[in-house]
């Protein structure tokens, strides 16, 4: 007993899911609707109800092999084909596979019969056809056009129920259409239809301002985790589609830079822009946002990296005129298919909309680089908090792709200072580059400030932006007086700084002359000294010899008297040599003195 108890939890744990192949919904729902239970339907006229059950069925039948069946109790059978042959189903050619049939289960006020009714039969022949192509799915659409020719409430509750059971019994993914305005049941004594069934799903239209919205909600799902917020809702030429974003709270993180298009730009960010970042560039208008859009997409395809431009409010060929006209050119890229330009006017269609087109291009043209032109064009297309939450969910969406994403948004009268965009884009954007004019002297210049880029260091300095013929390019900063000087007062400074320049390196010539000639004039007066020192030296040495020449007579003289006295002829040996010794020392001193400039002055 206690094991098959076990059995039971498990399985009632691990709720199978049906996928549903509506874009966006089986993310919300935790993978698809619970297989083999009853899903409820809650919607106003016109909120897509019917849409969304064909669709599940089609999905199916289409994406997973599993026949359907749809049970019209209000709508005629032909009318609900042709009314969904816009969306390329194809429900004439799947009915013919088997893969598909419809009951016409219609009934008038003169068929129910107050006490006597119940769903026996039309259940017999639902089991029948059911059983004949294989169904694994069915739409009871709208139950309560049934519900309404009822006219006992123990029996009604008693029919809802053998229907659940029923399908549970035939693990028949069931879901019930039930005609709802703001997600609330006709009549109260039809509440318990969201107790009876396993998940409910909410769908509504409304009116906010002067933009119309669809949105979806899941209000319940019995055995798995989902998201019960508001989502977008959009049904377009391929059905019903919801505006969400990946459903993944980690992702690939990458190191690597890829260039903005501007070499110096690319220093200010210490190499680019990450891969796979979100890149957000604001600034008034004509401040040269889409040309930074531009340059970086161009950059992108010479990498050879597949790249797709989004443009709002302007024509493709005025987005290809304009950017060539400063030697940004994308033509040749898109002949070759590595750039995609996409330009849609923004209030032709609504936010979740261009969600929707967005993320297809996506998956077609699989961009390793996004440029979207500008994102606040999405405040035209909707209501505020819809074209915010769009916002988050394509940037979000980038970051899963690894695709590196720049978009501009236009501020007027916003402060710098706050951090904070009409569209909401700064605080979740990596990198915030913002565009301003400065105006002085007569002159209109374009300046470009960092405001923030995590995780990597940038450059806090105000930079000039050049546009030309020749292409984008930053100014060097030139600064008076604590002010960054911009245009025609930058160009002054610049013929300043350079006279400035040749006037010092003048200055350093002409001492570096007056220094060479002087230090010839010490190097000569150094020589004539050497030379004077050596006359006093020699000099020196004379006196010193005559003294002792003189001492040495003065010992001598005597005895050279005594012999001449005595008739002894003195020898050669016997004369001083005080003659030759000073004729050699004042031919020394002569010498000295010819060549003392001072003494030949005198």
């Amino acid at each position: 007993m206690a094991m098959n108890k076990r059995k039971r939890i498990d399985e009632i744990a691990g709720v199978e899911k049906a996928p549903t192949g509506i874009v966006g919904f089986d993310s919300i729902i935790g993978g698809g609707l619970p297989r083999g239970r009853t899903t409820l339907v809650l919607g106003g006229t016109g909120a897509g109800k019917t849409v969304f059950s064909l669709q599940v069925l089609v999905g199916g039948m289409r994406q997973h092999g599993e026949p359907g069946m749809c049970v019209s109790m209000e709508e005629d059978v032909q009318q609900m084909i042709v009314n969904t042959a816009g969306f390329g189903w194809d429900l004439p050619g799947l009915i013919r596979e088997r893969k598909f049939f419809v009951i016409d289960a219609r009934m008038g006020p003169g068929i129910v019969k107050a006490g006597a009714f119940d769903l026996t039969g039309l259940l017999a022949e639902i089991k029948a056809h059911a059983d004949k192509i294989g169904a694994r799915r069915i739409v009871f659409d709208s139950l309560d056009s049934l519900l309404t020719l009822l006219d006992d409430p123990k029996a009604e509750r008693q029919e809802l129920y053998r229907l659940r059971d029923w399908l549970a019994e035939n693990n028949l993914t069931g879901i019930i259409n039930v005609h709802s305005e703001a997600g609330l049941v006709p009549f109260p004594r039809y509440g318990f239809l969201q107790s009876m069934v396993d998940c409910v799903v909410v769908l509504d239209n409304r009116m906010v301002g002067d933009h119309f919205s669809r949105i979806l909600r899941i209000v319940k799902c019995r055995g798995r985790r989902f998201l019960g917020n508001e989502f977008p809702m959009l049904i377009d030429s391929g059905g019903i589609q919801i505006a969400v974003g990946p459903q993944k709270s980690d992702y690939a993180v990458s190191s690597k830079r890829v260039s903005t298009g501007i070499g110096r730009l690319d220093d200010m960010l210490r190499g680019g822009y990450y891969r796979g970042s979100s890149v957000l560039i604001t600034g008034a208008p004509g401040s040269a946002k889409s040309t930074l859009v531009g340059a970086f997409l161009e950059a992108a395809c010479r990498r050879g990296e597949r790249a797709l431009y989004v443009g709002f409010d302007e024509a493709v060929g005025a987005i290809l005129r304009n950017l060539a006209s400063v030697a940004v050119k994308l033509e040749p890229y898109m002949k070759s298919g590595l750039l995609r330009v996409h330009a849609v006017r923004a209030e032709d269609q609504r936010a979740e909309q261009h969600f929707a087109k967005i993320a297809a291009l996506l998956r077609e043209q699989k961009p390793q680089c996004l440029g979207i032109d500008p994102i606040s064009a999405l405040l035209q297309s909707g209501p505020v908090q819809v074209a915010v939450r769009i916002t988050k969910h394509l940037l979000d969406l980038a970051k899963v792709e690894q695709i590196t994403v720049v978009c501009t948004s236009l501020l007027e009268g916003i402060n710098v200072q706050s951090e904070a965009t009409p569209i909401q884009v700064s605080t979740i954007a990596d990198t915030w580059i913002h565009l301003s004019f400065a105006i002085h002297a007569g002159e209109r210049n374009r300046a470009l400030t960092v405001i923030k880029s995590r995780g990597t260091g940038h450059s806090n300095q105000v930079r000039e932006l050049v546009l030309s013929d020749e292409g984008i390019s930053l100014a060097d900063v030139y600064s008076s007086g604590g002010e960054v000087l911009m245009g025609t007062l930058r160009w002054e400074k610049e013929i300043a700084d350079e006279l400035e320049r040749l006037c010092a390196r003048t200055e350093m010539e002409r001492r570096r002359r007056e220094l060479e000639l002087a230090e010839a004039e010490a190097a000569s007066h150094a020589e004539l000294s050497t030379r004077e020192l050596k006359a006093r030296r020699a000099e020196l040495a004379l006196l010193q010899r005559e003294q002792e020449l003189l001492e040495k007579r003065w010992t001598e003289d005597p005895k050279q008297r005594l012999k001449v006295r005595s008739g002894n002829k003195p020898t050669p040996t016997d004369v001083p040599s005080t003659t030759r010794y000073t004729a050699a020392a004042l031919e020394a001193v002569h010498s000295a003195r010819r060549h003392d400039p001072k003494r030949s002055r005198k």
